[in-house]
């Protein structure tokens, strides 16, 4: 089968979230079973052209007000199979791309020009293919940036006929955030080249806006986003962010698919950021070592006996951080205070919370945190800590806890998204289970969800060591997965 993605990001190149991660590793693992795999993604500020292998010749591309030209660069994805490499080709146009930021940047959080500049890049995605004459069977698009692909493959390519090069070409659009869906003011729709007949055809409008992910959510053949759980959440009023009734409708062509992780990075037994590689025959040793270097990295006393909760995460609402280190509300202050643990927290993100964390950790002996992102420390407190907190508002499939997981890290989490669909919740009883989840998002479960934790490591070590094992057991790699979305696929074409 040949594929095509349609990207904003693909790790390594480009990267904000688990987006650019997902199309990279699904592309490399469909190309692992046999398919061919391409990507498109923007070459933006950041993606040095001279690593890059030109295309001969600019190319055109017809968009609102005319035609736009740019250049398109390859290289061959970073591990990605040598026999069957997963090709990445950058739409290269100075203007739209040609920046810092691939939404925006903290002048301009969400740029102005953003539906030219990805109407443009969706437009290009055919263009690629008539220039490199490669016609995919499969038009996978990601989110609202790429959404317009299946918009101008029903309401433009598919409507030439079996003249069109995509007569018989399928689409599938991911949803890997709801919470973004890429609205703007109707001024910006003739950007798209389309007519005003497919502006309500396909279902941009959006009381007196334009939403462009609703418009991809109904031209696409087929939907999906990043866990079981989170495809039922977001038709429901509370998580559907006023398309749950777009989702409903579409029920039928939508399902939930879980996203692998990298089990070459993600692996214990392979980890070069840790002070010793481990798996379950030497677990104690392994992570004995790695939560002694946690506890000396962040300043914090040096004790096997107490433990160690890790949080890397961004500081932002949908993460629950308000519940946790809301001033004058949040649990953290309490958890701190009254509890025989260390806490470890890496993350950025809304300036009153990183405010308010570092006032913490200034004020609380067992509380320290890095603002920032390290790749190494993130590995570091994934294998060092006893527990991993992770108290989101919502999770489409979240990363972390798989991390935690194969680390042999129980994680305390939230019962939402793709948390409820990998950690199975602690049973004190039987000892059954993998981490320890709540209901409900208020400071007061989180307090008594990681109490329970505590609790349970102090009176109840042999069964936390059997949820260790239980938890590295699990299988979450990217083959199990891409096999999905190959039945997904093959069912789209269908």
């Amino acid at each position: 089968m040949k594929i095509l993605m349609a990207s904003s990001e693909a790790h390594p190149y480009a990267k904000t979230g688990g987006l650019a991660d997902m199309v990279s590793a699904l592309s490399i693992t469909l190309a692992k079973l046999g398919h061919e795999v391409r990507i498109a993604i923007p070459r933006y500020y950041g993606i040095d052209r001279d690593s890059l292998a030109p295309l001969e010749g600019a190319m055109g591309v017809p968009v609102g007000g005319g035609e736009e030209w740019c250049a398109v660069y390859t290289a061959d994805l970073p591990g990605s199979p040598p026999k069957n490499p997963v090709r990445v080709c950058f739409i290269d146009h100075e203007k739209f791309f040609g920046r810092d930021g691939i939404y925006g940047n903290p002048w301009e959080p969400d740029f102005l020009d953003n539906p030219r500049r990805f109407s443009f890049f969706s437009r290009a995605v055919f263009q690629l293919c008539r220039k490199t004459g490669w016609f995919p069977d499969l038009l996978h698009s990601h989110d609202w940036p790429s959404a317009l692909v299946n918009v101008y493959l029903k309401f433009w390519e598919r409507p030439l006929g079996e003249r069109g090069e995509f007569a018989k070409t399928a689409s599938v659009l991911t949803v890997h955030n709801l919470g973004y869906q890429g609205v703007y003011g109707k001024d910006n729709y003739g950007c798209t080249g389309l007519g005003w007949d497919v502006f309500y055809n396909a279902g941009f409008e959006d009381w007196d806006m334009m939403n462009i992910l609703k418009a991809g959510l109904y031209s696409a053949d087929k939907l999906s986003t990043v866990s079981p759980h989170y495809a039922e959440e977001t038709k429901t009023q509370a998580q559907g962010f006023h398309l749950d009734g777009v989702l409903r409708y579409r029920s039928a062509d939508y399902s939930g698919i879980l996203n692998g992780i990298d089990t070459a990075v993600w692996n214990p037994a392979k980890d070069a950021y840790i002070p010793l590689k481990y798996g379950i025959s030497n677990l104690a040793e392994g992570k004995a070592r790695a939560k002694k270097a946690l506890q000396k990295e962040f300043g914090l006393p040096l004790s096997a006996e107490v433990p160690v909760i890790g949080m890397v995460t961004r500081l932002t609402g949908q993460k629950g951080v308000g519940e946790l280190f809301g001033p004058g509300y949040g649990s953290a202050w309490a958890i701190c205070r009254d509890m025989k643990i260390q806490l470890v927290l890496l993350g950025s993100g809304e300036p009153w919370c990183e405010n308010e964390v570092q006032s913490l950790a200034s004020r609380l002996p067992n509380f320290r945190c890095r603002i920032g992102y390290r790749e190494d420390l993130s590995h570091l407190v994934e294998a060092g800590s006893d527990f991993f907190l992770m108290p989101s508002r919502y999770e489409p499939c979240g990363l972390n806890q798989m991390y935690s997981l194969a680390y042999g890290t129980p994680p305390i989490v939230r019962n939402t998204g793709g948390l409820a669909d990998t950690v199975e919740n602690y049973n004190q009883e039987t000892g059954e289970g993998t981490g320890f989840m709540f209901d409900d998002l208020s400071p007061q479960a989180i307090s008594d969800t990681v109490g329970w934790a505590v609790w349970a490591w102090y009176n109840q070590r042999p069964r936390i060591e059997a949820m260790r094992v239980a938890g590295m057991k699990k299988d979450f790699s990217w083959e199990k997965s891409a096999k999905k979305y190959v039945e997904l696929y093959q069912s789209c074409l269908r």
